[in-house]
This record gives C-alpha cells, structure tokens and sequence, in this order.
C-alpha cells in the first residue's frame, strides 16, 4: 500500500493486487479492501489534524460493489465531518479502470495525548 495522492480534503491509497491477498473464489479478499479503507481515512483525518491528533477508528462500514482480480486498487479518502469528538471520512474505491468496487464511511474518535477517548 502507499499514498498515490494528496487532496485538499484528503488523500488516495493504492494496492497492487497480488495472489496471496485474493480470497478462495480468486477475488480481492475483503479484508483488504477494508484495511485500504481503513487507512485512507485515517491518512485523510492525520493530514487534516496535521499529524497533532491521535485517532481511534470507532466504526467502519464497506459495501463491496465489484469483484477485482487483477491490477490496482484505489482508497480515495475524503474528510466529511471533524467534530470535536468524533469525525467521519468517507472512501471511494475504484479499480485501476475507475469503476467503483467499494465505498466506505469511517468513524474515528479523537483521542487525548494519553490515547484515551
């Protein structure tokens, strides 16, 4: 995984899809499209906050749309809401074609220094 993009209001991810990520049926498992998920929202929240905010992923919520079997995979995280207690992010995932597989909404908590909510 590594950053593609950085946005104003976020920021892209991408995975190159490789055998020992596909599930049994020969698809994209998807575990991976909700760790890709997972952190283009936190990156996204971390440039948001300047990197001074610890985070806490509260809740994540994925529908698969589209099956992907080969090439790239792309997490494009988008900063909705950055409340003072929690804040939501949603993720666009698209295959290498820009066909939309996957979308995501992400619910974070922000964190004292100590790591406590």
């Amino acid at each position: 995984m590594k950053i593609t993009r950085v946005h104003r209001d976020g920021v892209t991810v991408e995975c190159k899809v490789r055998d020992d990520l596909l599930n049994l049926a020969g698809a994209l498992h998807g575990g991976v499209f909700a760790t890709l998920a997972d952190a283009a929202a936190g990156m996204s929240l971390q440039r948001y906050f300047e990197g001074k905010r610890p985070i806490a992923t509260v809740e994540l919520k994925i529908n698969y749309l589209r099956a992907v079997t080969q090439g790239r995979v792309f997490a494009r995280g988008r900063v909705l809401r950055a409340g003072r207690t929690l804040c939501v992010v949603r993720v666009d995932l698209t295959d290498e074609h820009k066909r939309e597989v996957g979308a995501a909404l992400v619910t974070y908590i922000l964190l004292d220094r100590s790591g406590q909510g």
